[in-house]
């Protein structure tokens, strides 16, 4: 009996780190003062977008420009001689002066690569460079461009112009691509394309443009 509660050993069972920690506890003030900051900052960020939205849709919207032939005038007629056929072509120049008006909030400055093709009854018979300028925000400006009439392109509805000249005027069209920058503000820019397609008739008598109608819109 002796030896065998002699070889008992007592159990003991240590306490569980664990146990003896309380679980942490979130401070409700911190997670109330988290929530606001955010809720702070979602109303920030939404009157923000609803602000540029409401910018873009108002002030920063880009409205076509409108342009309107003003004068035409003959600036000359050059021979051209053509080899080996030895014959004699006129080109004949005419100096256009376009009035442009600009009803955005935004400037539009162009440099090179502007141009103009004129079309007589859907057969294109002269070209113009334009040259670099600047149109102001609400405001007007002047485009000016020599126009290259090649006439042996003419000819080849001659029986027609003959036509045409007799009767006193001349329908002709004209495309304009002019590219170059917007600035907003003085601080927002953007690369812009402005077309212009204008349908009008010459007066022969006069040597002016008699009536006109013009299509004109703006590429971002």
């Amino acid at each position: 009996m002796a030896s065998s509660a002699a070889g008992t050993l007592p159990t003991h069972t240590a306490p569980s780190s664990t146990s003896s920690k309380p679980p942490p506890t979130k401070d409700p003030r911190r997670r109330r003062c988290l929530c606001v900051c955010l809720l702070v900052t979602l109303a920030v960020l939404l009157a923000l977008a609803i602000t540029l939205l409401v910018l873009f849709l108002t002030v920063l919207k880009v409205r076509n420009p409108t342009t309107r032939l003003v004068s035409t005038r003959l600036a000359g007629v050059a021979p051209r001689l053509t080899f080996p056929a030895m014959s004699v072509q006129l080109n004949v120049t005419l100096l256009l002066t376009v009035a442009v008006h600009n009803p955005n909030p935004a400037s539009f400055a162009y440099d090179t690569g502007g141009h103009t093709d004129l079309t007589y009854r859907g057969a294109r018979v002269g070209d113009a460079e334009i040259d670099p300028g600047l149109i102001p925000s609400k405001g007007d400006g002047e485009v000016k461009l020599a126009l290259t009439v090649q006439a042996d392109r003419l000819a080849a509805d001659l029986a027609q112009l003959v036509a045409d000249v007799e009767s006193g005027s001349v329908a002709m069209e004209a495309s304009t691509r002019i590219p170059g920058r917007v600035t907003i503000l003085g601080i927002f820019k953007r690369h812009a394309v402005a077309y212009s397609d204008c349908s009008f008739v010459f007066g022969v008598a006069e040597m002016a443009v008699r009536s006109q109608q013009c299509h004109d819109r703006t590429k971002l």
